[in-house]
Order: C-alpha cells, then sequence, then structure tokens
C-alpha cells in the first residue's frame, strides 16, 4: 500500500529488545542455508521450531536490506542486524529508505537492488507480475506450517514462496484508562462517551482517528461492503450500496468527535498528548503513547447495529527481491537472515512487549505470554479482512485516498465521491 499507514508518532523502546536479541540462540545454530562451492545453495534439514544447525560448508555473503522505518525503529533494526553479523559467516547491510516503493520499482529492475526488503504483504501480486520478487519455495528451511495461516497464505503468490512473514497489523480501539472506565462493546456506547469528553475549543476530543482507506477499511466492510475482491462480480466495490452505506457511517457517527484535519499525523497527536477519549490506530502507535506515558488500553473494535467492523489487516515480511534468482553466497545471506529473523521467538515476543507486534510465529501467536495490548490486536486480526494482493488493487489506493479526503472535508458526498473513484480505478486499468 502506498499510503503511509505506518506513518506514526512513537518511540520505540529499544533497550528490551536489544537485551534480548544479545541473548538470542546464536544465528550461526540457526544459520541454515549454507552454499556450495559453485554458489548454488545447499540446506540441512530442520527441526519443529523453524530453527536448524548448519554445515557451513559454502562461502560467506553478503546481502542487502532494505526498510522504511520511523527513526524511533531504526535503533531496533540495527541491534538485529548487528547480533544476526556478529554470530553468522555471512553479512547483512540494512538501509532505511524513505521512499521504499519508488526505489524498489527503479532500482530493482536496473539490478541495483536489495536481496531483501521489508514491507507488508499487499505488494506481492503487482512485484511478482512485475519480476521484482522470486520464489525461494525450493530453497527455504522453514516451513510455512511454523507461522499462521494468514501469514502463510500473504507470502505466497501462484504457488510461489516469495518471502517469510514476522508480524501482523491492523487498526483496533485504544481507549484513555482515565478517561473511559469500561471499552465499549458498541459504537452507540463509544459514541455517548465521546460526547461527553469532545470539547474542541478547550483541546480536548472524543477520538483519533486518521480518516484514509487503510483505517476506514474497518466500517466499508462492517456492513457487506468490499473496496476490491477478485473473487467478487464485479471485483471494484467501492459504488456498492453496502460500501457507501459503511464510509457514511464513519462520517455520520466518528468524525463529528475528530479533529477537522484527516492526516495521520493531526489525528494520532490527540490521544497521544492525552487530550482524546478513545483513538482508533495500529500497533505501531503503542510504543509512543507508553513513551507518552498516557494510560491506555486496548480492545477490539466497537460493534456497529447490524454490522460488525472487519479493519483490513497487513502481514509485515521480508521480500525476496530478484537480486536472489542467482542463488550464490549472497543469496543465501538474505535467506539465512529471514529465517533467523522470522523464526527467533525471543525477539518476536520482546517486539511484542516492547512495540506492540503482533507475531504470526504460530507458537507465539495468542500465547499466554503476549501483553493484553497484542493479545487486543491479534482479536481484531482474527476479524480482519488481509488487505488483497492482487496486482490490480494497487491502481484503487490513490483514487479511494482522494475521495476519503473529499468527503471528510465535506467536499463532495459519499456516493458522488466513490463514484469519481471508481471512474479513475478503471481508466487507471485500462
Amino acid at each position: 500500500m502506498t499510503m503511509n499507514r505506518r506513518k506514526a508518532l512513537k518511540s520505540i523502546g529499544v533497550t528490551g529488545l536489544a537485551g534480548v536479541l544479545a541473548g538470542c540462540t546464536s544465528v550461526q545454530e540457526q544459520d541454515d542455508t549454507t552454499t556450495s562451492d559453485d554458489g548454488g545453495a545447499d540446506t540441512t534439514a530442520g527441526d519443529d521450531s523453524g530453527q536448524t544447525e548448519t554445515t557451513a560448508t559454502g562461502p560467506a555473503g553478503t546481502a542487502k536490506a532494505w526498510y522504511s522505518l520511523q527513526d524511533t525503529e531504526l535503533e531496533a533494526r540495527k541491534a538485529a542486524l548487528k547480533q544476526f553479523n556478529d554470530n553468522s559467516k555471512h553479512t547483512m547491510e540494512g538501509s532505511d529508505v524513505s521512499d521504499l516503493k519508488k526505489k524498489t520499482t527503479s532500482a530493482i529492475p536496473a539490478g541495483q537492488g536489495p536481496e531483501l526488503f521489508d514491507w507488508a504483504h499487499d505488494w506481492v501480486g503487482d512485484y511478482h507480475q512485475r519480476g521484482f520478487i522470486t520464489d525461494r519455495s525450493e530453497q527455504l528451511n522453514v516451513e510455512l506450517d511454523v507461522f499462521t495461516d494468514a501469514a502463510a497464505e500473504a507470502v505466497q503468490f501462484d504457488g510461489n514462496v516469495v518471502g517469510l512473514p514476522y508480524a501482523a497489523e491492523t487498526v483496533t480501539l485504544v481507549y484513555n484508562t482515565e478517561i473511559v472506565d469500561e471499552p465499549p462493546e458498541t459504537v452507540a456506547d463509544m459514541k455517548s462517551v465521546m460526547e461527553e469528553h469532545h470539547d474542541p475549543g478547550n483541546n480536548a476530543y472524543g477520538l483519533s482517528y486518521p480518516f484514509d482507506p487503510y483505517f476506514v477499511s474497518a466500517w466499508a466492510q462492517a456492513f457487506g461492503g468490499y473496496y476490491f475482491d477478485p473473487e467478487k462480480d464485479p471485483m471494484l466495490g467501492l459504488t456498492d450500496s453496502k460500501t457507501i452505506e459503511g464510509v457514511q457511517f464513519a462520517l455520520d457517527n466518528l468524525k463529528p468527535y475528530m479533529p477537522n484535519d484527516p492526516s495521520y499525523e493531526t489525528q494520532a497527536a490527540p490521544f497521544a498528548e492525552g487530550n482524546a477519549a478513545f483513538a482508533i490506530n495500529g500497533p505501531w502507535y503503542l510504543a509512543t503513547l507508553n513513551e507518552k506515558g498516557v494510560d491506555f488500553g486496548v480492545t477490539t473494535l466497537p460493534t456497529p447495529e447490524g454490522g460488525e467492523a472487519r479493519p483490513y489487516t497487513g502481514i509485515q515480511m521480508w521480500y525476496f527481491a530478484k537480486a536472489m534468482e542467482d542463488d550464490g553466497a549472497n543469496a543465501a545471506a538474505a535467506q539465512s537472515f529471514a529465517e533467523w529473523y522470522a523464526t527467533n521467538e525471543d525477539m518476536l515476543e520482546q517486539a511484542a512487549k516492547d512495540q506492540g507486534s503482533i507475531p504470526v510465529l504460530e507458537s507465539l501467536a495468542g500465547s499466554d505470554a503476549l501483553p493484553d495490548d497484542v493479545k487486543a490486536f491479534s482479536e481484531t486480526v482474527r476479524k480482519g479482512v488481509p488487505m488483497p494482493t492482487d496486482p490490480k488493487m494497487g491502481k484503487v489506493w490513490q483514487p479511494l485516498t482522494d475521495a476519503m479526503t473529499k468527503v471528510f472535508n465535506g467536499d463532495a458526498g459519499v456516493e458522488a465521491a466513490m463514484q469519481q473513484a471508481e471512474e479513475t480505478v478503471r481508466e487507471n486499468w485500462e
């Protein structure tokens, strides 16, 4: 997705993560991909945990990993890379890229891209079709059944395994425990609390809620609507009456209690400053709240009358880029890192505690070891709708984003804005 859904005001606590990294099982012991003398990949069998021992007979490789993170996330990522490099024969070089989509779509075709890049799963279909990513199903030493079903499915396309998953994401309801006594079960309950505390003249709001297609999907899909579904006829559902009903529901029931600007920064700030009763946001937001000292709880999205909130869900994954097609030592290095990162229980559990990260490793998903906040997000993920990986979806986001901005600002009605968005999408498809 090209929207900045993760452009969060956050500060990740990396001290705990760095500490657990230092205590992790040696990467070398998990370095289960080796290379033969000609650079081809050799593998050894793994155990049930997805972690294996290495024969370490092939040459060492050096691979590049690209990602697009907030400044406060970088220290944790650097700590992970250092832990791998310190304990593996291979070397991973990490780079933070400000516009990952622009960089990958220009560098990869020119043969200048990385071996790995980190993004949500919604690029899978488009990037596979364009030859930007490669299948590693024959080389993998990690069985996909160590991940949740949704995560395993997300990293596959047309029978190809094009990456490894490490976390899930979606948006759910966060509440200020100093303002809200009990988390609301219904939207009607939530409205009564927002009504009581909404006072924008005194910088107090009922709700902090970015208004864009990803965030609004919970309501657009709550009554049977959909943005895009290749299994439906028509596959484009922007003008479906149930989709329009859902977007209108969000405008009527939530917008009156929000700041007047739909952008992420403006919407996220009031709750993070302790000036809103509720927020709807993702797990990446929790570190900001911890850093700001906000007393908060996390719960599932409230139920709208006659429907069920069904937000889009994403799977964060390491993509196997085209540079891994040569299957040499550098590809082995990249695969070894991705396998280690995606199956490292200690690191993933600590990330859940420090960052609100939602594990997709089956041994951790829903585990009692996870914080209550992460359990609530996990439950919302279970009720959500995975973002489509079909290449056509890439042409839907921007027209739909424009429509959401128009309806929020009162520049167009929902039906008219969605009609224009659908016409634009169909033109883009031609």
